[in-house]
């Protein structure tokens, strides 16, 4: 992954990125720039019950090293979006020039985000995409897509007929909805003879445990599983189908195939260990990286433009600001040793 210049070199990058067909950055328009010149970044951790999340927080001050930026101390909303309002008015107070987030309840952040807007306070919200309220930069994956590869998954896995349950996230969140619909159209497109049973698990592991085993009672010849989070739902999964003497190779007959979404380690150990078969990578430590690194371009007046960038991904214009879209590769045994990835560079 190549190192950002400094502010520095800011209109060299600009003119460079600009002639190679990337996305262009150039200094803020009009009298001034949109915020201070340079300052602390405030950031708060969505929760600390998910292996994918606390992958994420450990990669925070290390690219906050990284890339130079003025980082305070972090606060943690333990996925509850009063704490987090109540977290971004503390970092605003102790002088918090930009915020990054990562709102699991996406609708019920837009008045925070007008307050932050009001005060000239750019935010980058990583994985979730708000609602309404302006935003600085969304820094996620295209969640939609995630939903798309699983279904085409087990699609081929199941031979386009059978059952499959789908352990959704809280749809009161973009991913999870993303996810959901995405799958579910890509269901009824290419694979009409698959029963999907969809379960909203709130992005909990012990409903997810629950619903699963509920619904193997009710349908013994289940024969795929689609998690949404597998920083939440891999290990009740497992419990579940290991109960029940189901967790077994793919060579057996009575396997369940199994696709995840999230990339952490225990997935990848799974899936060499054939107890599950995909996942797709959600790119823990580039959601650390590219989000300190727009919200240290937020404090220096920088702005950016729809189009492709010079790492691999897409930036797309969004009513209320702009998505910096990264790659997330589906993971399966044929690749799953790549050290690429970043579940495979956890220590």
């Amino acid at each position: 992954m190549r190192h950002f210049v400094t502010a520095v070199g800011a209109a060299a990058l600009a003119l460079a990125l600009a002639a190679c067909g990337s996305t262009s950055e150039t200094p803020a328009s009009g009298g001034g720039s949109t915020a201070a010149a340079g300052g602390k970044v405030g950031i708060d951790f969505p929760r600390a019950d998910s292996d994918f999340w606390n992958s994420y927080n450990k990669y925070v001050p290390e690219m906050g090293k990284e890339l130079g930026v003025d980082l305070m101390p972090p606060t943690n909303s333990q996925n509850d979006i009063a704490k987090l309002v109540a977290n971004t008015q503390a970092l605003v107070s102790q002088g918090a020039k930009a915020i990054v987030m990562a709102p699991q309840d996406t609708g019920a952040i837009a008045s925070t985000l007008q307050s932050l807007d009001q005060k000239k306070i750019p935010v980058v919200s990583v994985d979730t995409r708000p609602d309404t309220g302006k935003v600085y930069m969304v820094v996620r994956a295209d969640n939609r897509a995630y939903g798309q590869k699983a279904c085409e998954f087990l699609g081929e896995k199941l031979g386009g007929k059978g059952k499959v349950v789908e352990l959704m996230g809280a749809l009161s969140s973009v991913n999870g909805r993303d996810r959901a619909e995405a799958f579910r159209e890509c269901m009824k497109t290419k694979f009409p003879g698959i029963t999907v049973f969809e379960e909203p698990t709130e992005w909990d592991g012990t409903k997810a445990a629950s619903m699963l085993q509920t619904r193997l009672e009710q349908n013994p010849d289940i024969k795929g599983i689609y998690m949404h989070a597998g920083g939440v739902h891999l290990a009740p999964t497992l419990q579940v189908l290991k109960a029940k003497n189901l967790l077994v190779p793919p060579t057996d007959p009575k396997h369940i195939f199994v696709v995840s979404n999230d990339g952490i380690p225990q997935e990848f150990a799974a899936i060499r260990d054939g107890q599950i078969d995909a996942t797709v990578s959600q790119p823990a430590d580039l959601y650390a990286k590219y989000a300190l690194f727009y919200a240290k371009a937020a404090v220096e007046g920088k702005t950016f433009q729809p189009g492709p960038t010079d790492h691999d991904s897409n930036i797309i214009q969004l009513p209320n600001g702009l998505e910096d879209q990264l790659p997330a590769p589906l993971v399966t045994k044929d690749n799953v040793d790549d050290p690429s990835l970043w579940g495979n560079q956890v220590k």
